[in-house]
């Protein structure tokens, strides 16, 4: 199951969101007045929970991302938490404000199953003027941890 036609790989024009903040853009996105952005197709994950520092992601590895041993590949769970951690960070922006990974350290606790839908939240730790962190956490739908991590993203303007 596909959250997002892979067709639709356009990411939003910077012109198009340089006025709003960075919550307001998740939002949109959520409500369908912004196309998500091409590497939720790709990684078949949405957004189903936005706030103010708290974004939460469900996803559902895709059969392009399964290894060899017929496993989720370790790239598919740094994707989802890299768009948690960042998202995390960008809901904090102001307009004309936006952020991009400069670090993150991503611990995989139990290996994600294909055709399994997980959930990702995302919570800022702290969020300055020129750098942001933030932690994340993935569940499987057993309730059980699978992976969790930091980040550290630039701030720049959009």
């Amino acid at each position: 199951m596909n959250f997002h036609d892979p067709a639709d790989l356009r990411a939003i024009p910077p012109e198009d969101i340089r006025h709003m903040a960075g919550i307001d853009i998740f939002r949109a996105m959520m409500a369908g007045d912004l196309p998500a952005p091409p590497v939720s197709a790709i990684s078949n994950q949405r957004i189903i929970e936005a706030e103010e520092g708290h974004i939460t992601w469900e996803a559902i590895p895709p059969a392009n991302f399964i290894n060899p041993m017929g496993g989720v590949h370790g790239g598919w769970v740094m994707t989802v938490m890299d768009s948690a951690l960042a998202c995390a960070v960008h809901s904090m922006m102001p307009a004309g404000k936006a952020c991009t990974t400069i670090e993150v350290k991503i611990n995989i606790t139990r290996a994600p199953r294909p055709g399994v839908t997980y959930r990702c939240e995302g919570k800022a730790l702290s969020v300055g003027r020129r750098v942001g962190t933030s932690e994340a956490r993935m569940w499987g739908p057993d309730g059980k941890l699978v992976a969790h991590g930091t980040t550290s993203c630039l701030v720049i303007d959009v």
